[in-house]
């Protein structure tokens, strides 16, 4: 997974969130266009992605877009709401294997979602967080994204939108409070 080391984007956790929308949307070209021996790597890697990214909004974008932004309750919930139905789509597919002929077809609905929430996200959150939020706490942010990157889960969870529900989804949910710390961390705050 990239790490951004351009000067600048490594410390907005905007830019860094985009350059990953934009990574997001190459491993969906990826997995589309992927020989049948190559798919499932490719989409283990997507899922991965997915699963950084999605964590660390959780944790660390939504909660000051709540606070910060406006409108920020609705803002978030709005996009938990398409978060829950990407993760749904993708938990199906992650039970399914990629020669199986329903795959593609869910795969794209999910690259349509994915890609409406991320331009959402790049409309309504985003802007305002650049905004609202001071150089140091974007790359603080950053920083906490960052850390999220080294311990995201490697599974969707659906219904798990929050630190609370991802703790009780299962097995990997350990691998998530691993995450959650990480990012709490790096935040500096404790619990």
């Amino acid at each position: 997974m990239p790490h951004l080391d351009d000067a600048g984007e490594n410390d907005d956790v905007v830019a860094l969130l985009m350059q990953q929308h934009h990574h997001i949307r190459d491993l969906f070209a990826e997995v589309e266009n992927a020989t049948a021996d190559d798919r499932a790597e490719a989409f283990r890697r997507l899922v991965r992605l997915l699963a950084v990214h999605e964590t660390a909004e959780e944790e660390v974008v939504h909660p000051a877009a709540r606070r910060l932004l406006q409108d920020g309750e609705q803002v978030v919930d709005d996009r938990l709401e398409e978060e829950r139905a990407a993760k749904e789509k993708l938990s199906r597919l992650d039970d399914m294997d990629p020669d199986d002929p329903g795959f593609m077809p869910v795969l794209r609905e999910l690259r349509a979602d994915v890609l409406q929430h991320a331009a959402s996200e790049e409309q309504y959150e985003f802007p305002g967080l650049r905004e609202k939020a001071g150089a140091q706490q974007l790359a603080m942010m950053a920083t906490a994204v960052r850390a999220a990157e080294a311990m995201a889960p490697t599974r969707p969870h659906p219904g798990a939108e929050t630190a609370a529900e991802n703790v009780a989804v299962g097995p990997v949910a350990a691998v998530i409070d691993r995450t959650r710390d990480a990012v709490r961390k790096a935040m500096g705050k404790d619990s």
